[in-house]
């Protein structure tokens, strides 16, 4: 007889549970990293949005000064010579481009307060999925703006106002369901390793927008709307919400008169796996194993591995209580701690949002690339992003302080920024290097108090196991962050008008204020005597 191959039998060793875990895993980071992927273009295409068509406006601007008769046939000329993308060709632009982004955020921020608590009052496959689907759409008609040569700005602010309001149904949700699956132990980890996601969809929304950002424009968004789209099928076909809810795939398998199986042992050292039955009719427990061949019927529990028996102990049937209510938004916003990292988020998403949406801008303009290159290199920021999620995860389960982790990343983070303005006209090199670790610095508390600390919170001691909290909880502090996404792309366009430099001393002080807000919880967490990952109470294991 022949072995077993390494690979298979690696992947047996993994039980049932494991697998529907691996797949909750999997299945959410693709998901959001699609809702990322479709917000990233506009990031890339703003650069040729507005070209640099100074040479072209100021001459004609010295002609209509000294030839009044020749004011009428200038706007042809201009019309005939201008290489950028109305209404964006105007001097204004970099105000028009934030407005577009601040629509979009404003959107998404107040959305996101309401996204929670309805989330908790839907299944949430279905409202991901619709969601994703919305959200598809409206990315989609953005890029149609250019098929069909639209030039209104005001079509452009209601799509991003619309995809805005649809993208609030994805975080609530997916923060839920990777919660439901994963319990308190190496969450930080855990979902480090799960939240670089962000920075995944921003590297392949960059890729993909850059590859048809020079030569059309508008399939860098309609690919990504594809695909956020086609995702919003797969989550309704695939996702499981709650472990539990694969119970129900047994009680609809089975039928009056026959044998409903109640438990499964994994069979052992080759042994078939082991049922345990409850007849019907006979209202008798019994095993039988996974072979339909081979009867084992008995009224005691068979052990394969040892071949004994062992009496089965009497089944205690527990009434199950009531389906815990959805908590409210004011007893949310008393659970101690979701202010002060709300508050907190907010700055240090402002800081996060402003490299989103003005990186590549940035880096075309002070390393004078062009869109498709600067798109690129600003992929390097998200690389540094995943690492630094990944370790503020680990440190904070190693220390158990979430709280003086987030703070220690944002002190170093301040000055890291200052430097990076200043090396990033120095050449490439250096400016690669910088913004590995401005990655790594700004999204690291970013990424550990959007999904651990949110989680640590949803699921509070005060709470006394009212799981369905983690939505709204995690809805407000997001949707706090998300104040902060909205107001610093808005400022990065109103102050890069008098220097990219007010826009750096901007996010410099964004981050010590941050780290202000988070002083009183690192007190609390330095001169506790216990030092556990979190005060809350463990999620059941599943």
């Amino acid at each position: 007889m022949a072995l077993v191959p390494p690979g298979i039998r690696l992947l047996v060793s993994f039980n049932r549970d494991q697998w529907y875990k691996a797949l909750a895993f999997i299945l959410t980071f693709l998901l959001y990293t699609s809702f990322h992927l479709s917000r990233k273009p506009i990031s890339i295409v703003k650069s040729e949005l507005h070209k640099n068509c100074s040479s072209v406006g100021e001459p004609a601007t010295v002609v209509s000064s000294s030839r009044n008769s020749q004011h009428a046939p200038l706007p042809s000329l201009l019309s005939d010579l201008d290489c950028s993308w109305k209404p964006f060709d105007k001097s204004n632009y970099k105000q028009l481009l934030g407005a577009m982004d601040y629509s979009f955020l404003c959107a998404y921020a107040v959305g996101m307060y309401l996204s929670g608590i309805i989330g908790e009052r839907l299944p949430i496959r279905l409202y991901l999925t619709v969601g994703m689907l919305g959200s598809g759409i409206f990315t989609c008609l953005f890029g149609l703006g250019y098929i069909y040569n639209i030039h209104s700005l005001g079509f452009y602010v209601s799509v991003q106002v619309a995809n805005g309001l649809v993208q609030t149904t994805g975080w609530p949700s997916v923060v839920t369901c990777i919660s439901n699956w994963f319990g308190k132990g190496r969450r930080g980890l855990i979902m480090g390793l799960w939240n670089s996601h962000t920075s995944v969809g921003n590297i392949l929304g960059s890729l993909i927008a850059g590859y048809w950002v020079s030569s059309n424009w508008g399939l860098s968004f309609i690919v990504p709307g594809l695909i956020i789209g086609a995702m919003g099928l797969i989550c309704f076909l695939f996702l499981i919400e709650h472990p539990n809810d694969l119970k129900t795939i047994y009680a609809q398998n089975s039928s009056p008169g026959k044998s409903v199986p109640i438990h499964c042992w994994n069979g052992m050292n080759g042994h078939a796996e082991m049922f345990l039955y409850k007849d019907e009719n006979t209202k008798e427990y019994y095993c039988k194993n996974s072979f339909p061949n081979r009867k084992t019927y008995d009224t005691e529990l068979l052990l394969p591995r040892e071949s004994v028996r062992v009496p089965l102990q009497p089944v205690v049937v527990v009434k199950s209580q009531s389906e815990p209510s959805a908590i409210s938004f004011m007893a949310a916003l008393k659970i101690p701690g979701v202010i002060e990292f709300s508050l907190s988020l907010l700055f240090a998403k402002l800081v996060s949002y402003t490299f989103l949406f003005w990186l590549p801008l940035y880096i075309t303009k002070a390393a004078h690339l062009d869109a498709k290159k600067a798109g690129d290199l600003s992929t390097l920021f998200d690389v540094g992003g995943i690492v630094g999620g990944i370790l503020a995860g680990l440190i904070s389960d190693k220390l158990g302080k979430r709280a003086t982790t987030c703070a220690v990343m944002l002190l170093l983070a301040a000055p890291t920024l200052h430097g990076f303005s200043m090396i990033s006209e120095l050449g490439l090199g250096p400016t690669i290097g910088m913004l590995l670790v401005c990655g790594g610095l700004v999204n690291g508390p970013y990424a550990l108090i959007t999904t651990a600390v949110s989680a640590d919170l949803g699921t509070h001691k005060s709470l006394k196991g009212n799981a369905r909290a983690l939505s709204t909880v995690t809805a407000i502090i997001d949707g706090t962050g998300s104040v902060g996404a909205a107001l610093g792309p808005l400022l990065a366009g109103l102050l890069s008008a008098g220097g990219w430099d007010q826009v750096f001393y901007m996010l410099m002080t964004a981050d010590f204020l941050a780290l202000l807000l988070l002083l009183r919880l690192v007190m609390k967490e330095l001169t506790s005597s216990k030092s556990r990952p979190n005060s809350t109470v463990e999620l059941k294991e599943h």
